[in-house]
């Protein structure tokens, strides 16, 4: 097998390369968009319960970042 030369990695993707691949993988897409759903959930039972829309959605925020972590572990 051999090598490219130093400098050469191959042709680089362009926009609207249909060899360019997909910008996220599904696993990804699927973490996120289940992290912002449990983030807002989390954010706007926060607003119910308290009236506070700045610890709302300080609590919606730290919903989806440790959602994500804990998507990113369970699922894959």
């Amino acid at each position: 097998m051999t090598t490219p030369p130093p400098g050469t990695t191959g042709p680089d993707p362009r926009p609207g390369d249909p060899d360019a691949g997909p910008l996220l993988s599904q696993r990804t897409a699927l973490v996120l968009l289940m992290a912002a759903f449990i983030g807002t959930v989390v954010g706007v039972l926060a607003l119910f319960s308290a009236g506070n829309v700045a610890g709302a959605l300080l609590a919606g925020v730290t919903g989806f970042g440790t959602s994500t972590l804990g998507l990113h572990k369970l699922i894959g």
